[in-house]
């Protein structure tokens, strides 16, 4: 009996994972409200399923062998001391595994480039683009075309490619937006560049995923699509009804501490490329992610004064960044 409870510990081990995982939330990444994580979704099952043809036979097998060969009065399992090889079952339990691997690797590698963050969503309508970054223990997010911000909530109209624009004002920080797609990094004195579109309209939960202090997991914020036409009223009664984001109130926000959803009807111009360049000596450069190559100077795209040799000294390090993101897009 003592070597079947060995063989089932395990097992009961993942079941309870697996229960308590879906105590708090839902499982919000096998839900997609859009394109990247509609494909995240495809992978993900079809890695867990090629793994489960290979995983459950040997679990199984493994309990079958424990219980047919284990001592007991009067077993007739034979008894084969001077056994040691088999060039079929070598064959069979290597060439399952290789064959696998070669599969996943194959279909991994298609997705890897298919969803490159920085890629552009195929789409008719023109992407609006959203600079974020991220600060303790909070998100700002710039509409450079529209010039309003927020803290903490975003807002975009359903079936339009956003391109988000990331950047860290201190500590590194993960960018996420589950239902949409896989989370990227924010890093101080660099830009990076993710887009991501929402099919239908909805709430979709979004956080920082990354640790960065005592109140890191309050970092959350909402992502609602809406209509094209609410997202205009919306910009709009902004631009009405809120404060304007000065470069003292913007230092204020950069200091430790949360904070509920603020809105702002303008921003100090080239706010992003300053946080970018923050750490780079006379204003130099900074350093470039993902294609990021235009500039930020008007308030609507990414920063372009990094040297050429300070670019390219930079892109290997992107792909190992994201390597999560896409799974990432």
């Amino acid at each position: 009996m003592r070597p079947f409870l060995r063989v089932l510990t395990p097992v009961f081990i993942m079941l309870m994972a697996v229960l308590l995982s879906g105590c708090g939330e839902q499982f919000i990444v096998l839900d997609p409200k859009g394109p990247i994580g509609e494909s995240q979704k495809d992978l993900i099952y079809f890695s867990t399923i090629l793994c489960a043809v290979i995983i459950v036979p040997v679990l199984i097998l493994t309990a079958v062998i424990v219980w047919r060969y284990r001592d007991k009065p009067g077993s007739k399992a034979s008894y084969k001391p001077n056994w040691e090889h088999s060039t079929k079952l070598e064959i069979t339990w290597w060439s399952i595994p290789i064959v696998a691997i070669l599969i996943l690797a194959i279909v991994t590698v298609k997705y890897t480039y298919a969803l490159e963050p920085s890629k552009p969503i195929e789409s008719a309508k023109a992407p609006i683009t959203i600079q974020v970054t991220s600060l303790d223990w909070k998100w700002l997010f710039k509409y450079p075309e529209e010039d309003i911000a927020t803290i903490n909530y975003i807002k975009i109209p359903e079936d339009v490619p956003i391109k988000f624009q990331l950047t860290s004002d201190t500590a590194m920080n993960s960018f996420w937006v589950p239902q949409l797609g896989g989370q990227i990094y924010s890093m101080s004195g660099m830009a990076m560049t993710l887009f991501l579109q929402a099919d239908e309209q909805g709430s979709y939960y979004g956080s920082g995923a990354n640790f960065t202090g005592k109140d890191f997991a309050k970092m959350t914020f909402k992502v609602d699509a809406t209509s094209e036409e609410d997202y205009k009223a919306w910009v709009n009664e902004v631009k009405a009804t809120s404060p304007a984001l000065t470069m003292e109130g913007f230092e204020k926000l950069t200091e430790p501490s949360t904070s509920e959803v603020q809105l702002f009807s303008s921003f100090p111009e080239g706010l992003f490329q300053k946080v970018v360049m923050q750490y780079v000596n006379g204003g130099g450069g900074a350093h470039q992610h993902h294609g990021s190559s235009e500039t930020e100077a008007s308030g609507t795209t990414d920063t372009e004064a990094a040297p050429a040799d300070t670019t390219e000294s930079h892109d290997h390090h992107a792909s190992n960044t994201d390597s999560n993101t896409h799974a990432g897009h």
